[in-house]
């Protein structure tokens, strides 16, 4: 298999950025190529076309290849749930809850088994495969049950470069140290070294950079800058420690949204906010504490991979007594999935499938009850707006894409309506109402993740908020998600290829 994988000297040093680069100048540069992540754990999950789940950098280096993403580009996919436990997908469909440990030989069996089948599949059909890993390869007490790096370029045969994440210093060290700690065969295998996200003098740089290359025998195949505004999705919710608050007692500018969403403890899918986040006069802000809620002109509930524990956490905090303040005077509350599902009356989960809490009451916002059982729901969609047309006239007979992944499902009581219409399911027609819309107020609740990346809804919603805010729509910014994601991929595409050695690089592969 030709190929090449990336794994890191840390999580969070840049793999999944240069794994989409390389992704997008292997497809410039003729070749028929696809991403492969043989183990992930994501919070941030992507729906193939098929209904299969997978992490969602992997279904977004796929539209940086310029191909469908597939179950076998992350065969094995964990989410955590919370006190330990998580959810183990295999090949998109959800096979066991376990915790740390637990059936650990069946665990490692089935995951390896799903690799290697997923690994001949990609090897029948692509030219050339790019491999990202996770974490470290250098965990020395992880080392027999990890399946994610050396493991897998074992089975690839492929050459690995090591990514250090240079701004947040000691990235030589990591780099010489890791090397240290890999086997003499590992060793072997790792063809050289890639330092990310660099800003300063290069000069200052290099002669660190040779006494790498002296101590390891290893070559330094490139010095990446760092890149500004890039849009790809986190993998993780450690990225949302990153996002720079701003004070809520600075002057805001004129004709500025405000819009919060509650950061809960068990978030999930918070790429859905993030063509929000980049539409001019917006500001969007990650909040911890009821009292960050301030007067904003949105609230949203976002994804959960817990909906009962995270709304439990709602009612502990006061956030939930906060957000129903907030709905009594006016401000729109929109809830995404298990958000939408807080919002409704009741959980109703006598099976203990969604956790170990059983039934709640919810937020009371909606007149719905959502009941758990222990099939999943993974599917893209096609919808056709329906009530929400009465809050978002503009919206009537519009049509609008996403993606839906729960277990739950929610029934609307009497004289509620649904938010859209499904008419496709997977590529299938349905007829299948979704979500719901309050009796009073803008309450919107939906199961479709990606809602945000529709710009027909994006600026309906956004007008709605200016509208109410008395100011004029300052909504000019019209990109389509794809259009987004194409322009990223290659800036960043153009800023790896000017930064690596191609030359060395080809060579590396075999090319």
């Amino acid at each position: 298999m030709r190929g090449i994988m990336l794994q890191g000297t840390a999580s969070n040093v840049g793999k999944s950025a240069v794994a989409t680069a390389l992704c997008r100048i292997f497809k410039q540069d003729g070749l028929k190529v696809t991403p492969f992540k043989s183990w992930n754990m994501a919070l941030n999950s992507y729906v193939t076309k098929d209904g299969g789940e997978i992490g969602r950098a992997q279904g977004e280096q796929a539209m940086a290849c310029g191909i469908e993403a597939t179950v076998d580009m992350n065969p094995v996919l964990v989410k955590p749930k919370g006190d330990g436990e998580a959810q183990v997908i295999i090949q998109g469909k959800p096979w066991q809850d376990r915790k740390v440990g637990q059936n650990e030989e069946e665990y490692r069996e089935v995951s390896l088994r799903a690799i290697s089948q997923s690994l001949k599949i990609i090897k029948d059909n692509y030219e050339v495969v790019v491999i990202e890993g996770a974490g470290s390869p250098a965990e020395i007490n992880l080392r027999d049950g990890d399946m994610a790096n050396m493991k897998t370029a074992h089975l690839a045969d492929v050459p690995v470069l090591l990514v250090a994440d240079i701004d947040r210093g000691g990235a030589l060290a990591s780099v010489v140290g890791t090397m240290m700690l890999l086997t003499p065969e590992e060793r072997d295998r790792v063809a050289g070294f890639i330092f990310n996200k660099f800003r300063g003098d290069l000069s200052i740089l290099e002669p660190g950079l040779r006494i790498v290359e002296e101590r390891t025998g290893k070559p330094v195949v490139g010095v990446i800058p760092y890149v500004r505004g890039l849009n790809l999705a986190a993998e993780d919710g450690v990225v949302l420690e990153d996002f720079k608050k701003k004070s809520r007692g600075s002057v805001k500018s004129d004709g500025e949204i405000n819009i919060v969403v509650i950061n809960l403890p068990h978030i999930s899918n918070f790429t859905d906010f993030d063509a929000l986040k980049e539409e001019p006069g917006v500001n969007l802000e990650y909040i911890k504490s009821p009292e960050e809620i301030g007067s904003p002109d949105a609230i949203i509930i976002p994804g959960s991979k817990n909906s009962v524990a995270d709304l439990l956490y709602l009612n502990e905090t006061g956030f939930a007594r906060a957000v129903f303040q907030a709905a009594e005077e006016g401000i729109p509350v929109a809830g995404i999935c298990g958000g939408f599902q807080m919002l409704g009356k009741e959980l109703y989960d006598p099976l203990k499938t969604e956790s170990s809490h059983g039934t709640v009451p919810g937020l009371g916002l909606l007149d719905t009850v959502t009941s758990f059982y222990p099939e999943k729901q993974t599917c893209q969609v096609e919808a056709q707006v329906e009530g929400l047309a009465d809050l978002l006239p503009s919206l009537k007979g519009q049509v609008v894409f996403g993606y839906e992944i729960h277990m739950g499902q929610t029934r609307l009581l009497e004289g509620l309506q649904p938010a859209f219409l499904i008419q496709k399911r997977s590529g299938d027609s349905v007829s299948t109402a979704d979500g719901a819309v309050g009796n009073k107020g803008f309450i919107l609740g939906t199961y479709l993740h990606g809602i945000f990346d529709n710009y027909n809804f994006r600026k309906s919603f956004l007008n709605y908020l200016y509208k109410r805010k008395g100011l004029s729509s300052n909504h000019n910014n019209i990109f389509t998600f794809h259009d987004r994601m194409n322009q990223t991929y290659d800036r960043l595409a153009g800023v790896v290829r000017e930064n690596l050695d191609m030359e060395a690089f080809y060579k590396i592969m075999g090319e």
